[in-house]
C-alpha cells in the first residue's frame, strides 16, 4: 500500500510541478491540496473522508478560539474540547484494541472488538492539528480563515505519511507567500534523490539483515548475530527515517517550502540528551513545547523535573506505537535523561571519547525494546546480546550475514557520520569549483540510477513509520 503511494510519488510528481509551475500564484496551493488529496486516498482511500473531516473540525474550532478572544475561560473549554477530539480520533484508531486488551486482562473479561486498521500518517496530522490549535490559543498565529491553506498545511503530501511534524508558525506565512529560486529548487532535486537513496540503497538492504534476525527465535541466536541483528536495525530505523524526512524537505523546496531539520547525525552524540537533540528533531521540540514546558519543564524541584520527563517520554512512547514496549522504551529514555540532569550527563562528558561508545550502546538496548515484539524477546534478545549460553559466538548465520553485508554496514557507518557536510564545507581553489559540481552531478545522478535499479528489482521495501 505504502509503497504503491512512492511509486504513484514518483511518477506523477513531474505531471505535478508542470502544472504547479504553469499557474498563476493563487492557484498553486489549490494544485498541491487536490494532488496531495489524491495521493492520500491512493494509498489509504478509505480514510480520505476521516482526514477531511479532521480538517473541518479544526478549521472550525480554530476560528472559534480566535473569535473568543477577550474570553478566557471559553477559550480554555474551547482549546480543551478542541484536543479531546483530536486525541478522540487518535486513540480510537490507534489504541481503542490495545485499551480493550489492557482491560480484558485487568478484568478477566473477554470483550471482542474487530481489529481496527491504523489511517496511515494519523499521528502526524494529528499533532499538526493540535499545533495549529494551541498557538492560536497562545496567540502566537491568528485562525486561518482561509480553508484552502489549512487544509494543505494538515495535507500537505511530502510530509504526510512519515513527517516531519511541521509546526504552523514555521509555515504559516509561507501558505500566502512564497518565494521560488531555480537554486532551491536544484537543492530540492539533491536532497529528495539523497533521501530516496538512504531509503532505498541502505535502509532496506540494512532491514533484511535486521528482519531475517529478529525473525530467529532470540534462544537460538549467537552473541555475533544478536549483535549484528541490532546494528543491522539501528542503522536501518536511521536511514529509514531521515530518508523520508530528507525527501520531505526537498520536495518542500521543489515547491517554495523550507521546513526545520529533523535529524542532525545523533549518533555522534555524547550524551543521551545530545542524542534526542538530533534524532527526531520535530517531535521532541512538540513535546517539549507543547507538554514539557507546560508541566513546568526544568524550573521546578528536581523530583518533579523527574515527574516531567517521565510524564513526557511515557507519551513519546505511547505516540509511537499501543503497545508496551514502545512505552517501556520511552519511560527508559525518561530515565536516562533524568539520570542526566543529576549528574551523569557531566560524568560522561569526562569520559570523552568513551561517552560515544556508552551512549551508542544505551541507545542500542533501547531499540531492543523498540523492536521487539513483547517484553520476553526483548529479555531474551538481550541476554544473547551479553551472554553466549553456550553458543558459538560467531556462528554460520553471523558469518553468512557479514560476508554477505558487509559493504552496506560500512557505507551506512561512513553516512551516518557527518562526513558528507563536511566534505562539502571543503575550501578549494576557486579553479576547481566546476570540477566539483560536475563531480556532484555525477554523485547525484549515480545514485538516482542506483535507486531506478533497486525499484524495478527488488520487492522488499518496508515501512518502519506505518504504525506511527
Amino acid at each position: 500500500m505504502v509503497f504503491s503511494s512512492v511509486i504513484f510519488l514518483f511518477f506523477f510528481l513531474p505531471l505535478v510541478l508542470s502544472l504547479y509551475f504553469a499557474v498563476p500564484f493563487k492557484f498553486k496551493n489549490i494544485i498541491l491540496l487536490i494532488f496531495s488529496l489524491i495521493f492520500y486516498a491512493w494509498g489509504e482511500p478509505r480514510y480520505v473522508f476521516l482526514m477531511i473531516v479532521s480538517i473541518l473540525i479544526n478549521y472550525g474550532f480554530g476560528i472559534w478560539i480566535d473569535r473568543a478572544e477577550h474570553y478566557e475561560k471559553k477559550r480554555i473549554y474551547i482549546l480543551a474540547s478542541a484536543i479531546a477530539v483530536n486525541i478522540g480520533l487518535l486513540g480510537f484508531f490507534k489504541y481503542a484494541n490495545f485499551a480493550v486488551d489492557v482491560m480484558n486482562a485487568a478484568l478477566h473479561t473477554n470483550i471482542q472488538l474487530q481489529a481496527i486498521p491504523l489511517p496511515i500518517g494519523i499521528s502526524f496530522y494529528t499533532f499538526h492539528a493540535l499545533s495549529y490549535l494551541i498557538d492560536i490559543y497562545r496567540r502566537q498565529e491568528q485562525a486561518q480563515r482561509n480553508l484552502f491553506r489549512l487544509s494543505l498545511y494538515i495535507t500537505f503530501f511530502p510530509q504526510l505519511v512519515a513527517g516531519p511534524i511541521i509546526r504552523y508558525n514555521d509555515v504559516a506565512k509561507q501558505l500566502g507567500r512564497r518565494v521560488f529560486s531555480s537554486v532551491q529548487f536544484a537543492e530540492g532535486i539533491q536532497r529528495f534523490i539523497l533521501g530516496l537513496s538512504k531509503k532505498m540503497l541502505l535502509a532496506n538492504p540494512l532491514g533484511a539483515v535486521a528482519d531475517t534476525i529478529f525473525m530467529t527465535s532470540a534462544n537460538d541466536l549467537s552473541t555475533g548475530s544478536a549483535w549484528i541483528g541490532i546494528l543491522a536495525y539501528t542503522l536501518q530505523i536511521y536511514f529509514d527515517f531521515s530518508g523520508y524526512s530528507d525527501m520531505a524537505i526537498g520536495l518542500g523546496k521543489m515547491f517554495g517550502f523550507e521546513f526545520k531539520e529533523n535529524f542532525n547525525y545523533p549518533y555522534i552524540a555524547k550524551s543521551i540528551s545530545e542524542f534526542w537533540r538530533r534524532w527526531h528533531i520535530s517531535l521532541g521540540s512538540w513535546f517539549r513545547d507543547y507538554v514539557y514546558i507546560p508541566l513546568g519543564g526544568s524550573r521546578v524541584s528536581k523530583w518533579k523535573l523527574c515527574r516531567n520527563l517521565l510524564v513526557v517520554w511515557a507519551l513519546t512512547g505511547f505516540w509511537h506505537g499501543a503497545s508496551w514496549t514502545f512505552m517501556a522504551w520511552g519511560i527508559y529514555y525518561g530515565v536516562l535523561i533524568a539520570l542526566e540532569k543529576f549528574g551523569l550527563e557531566k560524568w560522561l562528558s569526562r569520559i570523552y571519547p568513551f561517552n560515544h561508545v556508552l551512549v551508542l550502546l544505551l541507545v542500542m538496548i533501547g531499540w531492543v525494546f523498540f523492536r521487539a515484539d513483547n517484553f520476553s524477546y526483548a529479555a531474551d534478545y538481550l541476554t544473547a546480546m551479553f551472554s553466549s549460553r553456550g553458543l558459538e559466538i560467531l556462528d554460520a548465520q553471523a558469518l553468512s550475514l557479514l560476508s554477505l553485508n558487509w559493504f552496506y554496514f560500512a557505507i551506512a557507518i561512513v553516512a551516518a557520520m557527518p562526513v558528507f557536510p563536511k566534505l562539502q564545507k571543503l575550501k578549494l581553489h576557486p579553479s576547481t569549483n566546476i570540477l566539483r559540481e560536475a563531480v556532484a552531478l555525477f554523485f547525484y545522478i549515480f545514485l538516482f540510477v542506483q535507486v531506478i535499479l533497486y525499484l524495478v528489482n527488488s520487492t522488499y521495501n518496508p515501512f518502519l513509520y506505518f504504525r506511527f
